[in-house]
């Protein structure tokens, strides 16, 4: 009998009691303990298991009126009886902030003074007997009844850490989930800086010399510039995914994938869901997978799908994706060649950096999963960066796609390559130029950028052909090196070898001669060499001209 699957249940206690799969990840407990850290800021990437990590901790630590070590006794931390005597033995203030992304600061303020009135309400205990004050009890009926003003919202958690401590005798651990999400929704809807103001003196309130405080730890996607929310906080320690600490504590390893395959009889299924969803460097060696697709994937008998990347949450990444400079699209097609890319990478996110400064945003795509290291990290050195799967590769050819459909219908799109892989260059010539003339500005660039350009544009077209042919640039063949090469897959298609040709604003020559050069140049330099040598028959060549937004396109068959 197969065990359910948690998808989309992340209360631990309802994953034990109720026999989910689950994937035991409580030394977690052992390493936040041994560690040391007063507060530990863990951001992880979307979808791997960072709420019920912070509901596992908070029923491991929890002192209630119920009793919850039997939901432990079966796990790994309860062999060790150092961490096993800490089981209940302290008050916790628990809130997950991962639903709180809305379109204004209005809506947004509404939903965090909800959530905590919610945990305010949990303890609400508290009003029992003379543990606090008439006017301490009016002012937790204000904050239960959202009655309260901003200003007392931000000193909320410092005053229900400081009131538990004093009913309990035991300093509080602190547990918030997603500290980031309303940050995402901030950047997107124009209300950031104010967000970011209430979320620096929320946090500072609490963390900040708290004595009442036992232990903090906050998840989220991004360690967000200390400058920006976590200004003055010297007794935080943040743990990344460019760090060894907590590497194997979220998503799995492939050991926990093969056991769960085994578990579900689709262990034939492992190579493929190594291809599709692993690749995800946490530290200098830990490969990890990732947790929500792979449960999709066994939910489904083991079927591919890009399960992590159609989930809602992408607005942010494809925004900026879709804003990105020339620069940054040659650099996806360098990835999407399987290629790594050497970047900088910022140790925390500054959100208003991330149109400006090019390190941001590769930071960004690396810290929410889209990239990933390609080798251990080494401090104050560039880091190699990689697609780390087949799921997140798919990502970026739609989006590629998108970029090019977004101006030229998807009909004429397939057109465009249809003629091109059949040989109708009247065809192909016809739409590329009416796509190009559609493409305002993008070609508006210094005489000196623009071969890159149009080579860019032209090798973006190309990503629709990816399941048919390997598209490449810039590699060596007879006598030189070729611009762009399409090499069919099945040798019986049609190889096309393109060189491009720009005139400067100042050349005297004119497009019929740059392509009748282009051509020349092809068949001088035997630069069709690689498909003969891969058993390529029909061969053809094209040249193009481009100057500013005109171009000519001719071919000619080998």
């Amino acid at each position: 009998m197969y065990k359910p699957l948690p998808i989309g249940i992340s209360d631990f206690k309802e994953v034990i009691e109720d026999n989910y799969a689950y994937v035991d990840k409580t030394l977690l407990i052992e390493e936040l303990i041994e560690k040391g850290a007063k507060v530990a800021l863990i951001p992880r990437l979307r979808r791997f298991g960072k709420t019920l990590n912070l509901s596992m901790l908070r029923y491991f630590f929890e002192k209630g009126k119920q009793e919850t070590g039997y939901l432990f006794k079966d796990l790994k931390i309860w062999k060790n009886e150092k961490y096993r005597a800490l089981q209940g033995q302290f008050p916790v203030i628990f809130i997950t902030l991962k639903d709180v992304k809305h379109d204004s600061w209005e809506k947004t303020f509404a939903s965090l003074r909800e959530l905590i009135a919610a945990e305010f309400e949990r303890h609400s205990y508290l009003l029992e007997g003379n543990n606090l004050t008439i006017k301490e009890k009016a002012l937790y009926h204000k904050i239960v009844f959202g009655e309260d003003g901003e200003t007392i919202i931000e000193k909320s958690l410092l005053l229900l850490s400081e009131w538990l401590h004093r009913y309990h005798s035991k300093r509080v651990i602190l547990l918030i989930d997603e500290y980031d999400t309303p940050a995402h929704a901030a950047y997107i809807g124009n209300y950031y800086d104010t967000l970011i103001g209430f979320l620096r003196n929320w946090l500072s309130a609490v963390l900040k010399d708290n004595v009442f405080l036992e232990r903090g730890v906050l998840t989220g996607i991004l360690r967000i510039a200390k400058e920006s929310i976590f200004s003055g906080l010297n007794n935080i320690s943040t743990f990344t995914i460019l760090n060894e600490t907590f590497s194997d504590k979220f998503g799995l390893l492939e050991s926990e994938v093969k056991e769960l395959l085994d578990h579900y009889d689709l262990s034939e299924k492992l190579s493929d869901m190594r291809k599709w969803y692993n690749g995800y460097r946490i530290g200098s060696s830990t490969n990890i997978y990732n947790p929500w697709s792979v449960l999709n994937s066994i939910a489904n008998r083991g079927a591919l799908a890009p399960y992590w990347v159609n989930t809602s949450e992408n607005a942010l990444m494809k925004k900026l994706i879709a804003q990105g400079t020339s620069d940054f699209k040659a650099d996806i097609e360098q990835l999407l060649k399987g290629e790594f890319i050497e970047m900088n990478i910022d140790d925390g996110v500054v959100f208003s950096e991330l149109q400006q400064n090019p390190n941001a945003l590769w930071s960004l795509l690396l810290y929410c999963g889209y990239l990933t290291l390609d080798s251990a990290p080494s401090y104050g050195t560039p880091c190699h960066l990689r697609i780390p799967n087949t799921e997140i590769a798919e990502l970026y050819k739609s989006m590629i796609l998108s970029w090019f459909e977004q101006s030229i219908h998807e009909y004429k799109y397939r057109l465009l390559l249809s003629s091109l892989t059949s040989g109708d260059i009247d065809t192909f010539s016809q739409i590329f130029q009416e796509f190009m003339l559609s493409s305002v500005s993008v070609f508006d660039v210094p005489s000196e950028e623009s071969e890159k350009i149009y080579h860019g544009f032209v090798l973006g077209m190309l990503i629709g052909l990816k399941d048919r042919y390997e598209v490449k640039s810039n590699r060596e063949s007879g006598l030189g090196r070729y611009d762009v090469m399409l090499i069919p897959k099945t040798p019986n298609e049609l190889g096309i070898v393109m060189e491009f040709k720009k005139i400067g604003r100042f050349e005297k020559t004119t497009l019929e001669a740059a392509v009748d050069s282009a051509l020349k140049q092809i068949e001088d330099r035997l630069y069709a060499q690689e498909l003969i040598d891969r058993g390529v028959t029909r061969i053809l060549y094209i040249g193009f001209g481009f100057e500013g937004k005109e171009v000519l396109i001719r071919s000619k068959f080998k």
